[in-house]
């Protein structure tokens, strides 16, 4: 099972009131069940594809990218500036019932795809019942 947690985010939100930031807290993400796979979707436009890092610790996916601000040039004004620059990162807790040595990511047109399998132990089995004095067996 895939459970979200981010401990932080209030205190985020409260610090970008204070200071009057723009810059959001995570990188905005789906999450959905496909079949025997569990899909995410991290939406991180501008962000260079060999900038992105992902990892699995201990049934924690962590994913980091960076955004690099755009060069000041001499003669120019910014306007407006709401695109957050800078490192990003999201952690999520991957249940056990998951197979994280199956991990699969692409990165296109600005949002990461991750699929983690579902692990064959987390599978529904058939369990066979047997007549009389046999005893039922388990069928993986």
């Amino acid at each position: 099972m895939l459970m979200r947690t981010d401990p932080f985010r209030e205190f985020d939100r409260l610090t970008q009131r204070v200071f009057n930031e723009a810059r959001p807290a995570v990188m905005p993400m789906d999450a959905y069940r496909e079949g025997e796979e569990f899909v995410i979707h991290f939406d991180m436009p501008g962000v260079a594809a060999d900038s992105i890092d992902l990892q699995v610790e201990r049934d924690v996916l962590t994913v980091k990218a960076e955004r690099p601000a755009p060069e000041r040039t001499e003669g120019r004004e910014t306007v407006v500036s709401e695109r957050p620059t800078g490192t990003f990162s999201r952690q999520l807790f991957l249940g056990e019932t998951l197979d994280t040595e199956r991990i699969r990511a692409d990165y296109d047109g600005g949002v990461l795809t991750v699929v983690i399998p579902v692990a064959e132990q987390a599978k529904p089995r058939k369990i066979a019942v047997g007549e009389g004095g046999t005893r039922a067996q388990i069928r993986a």
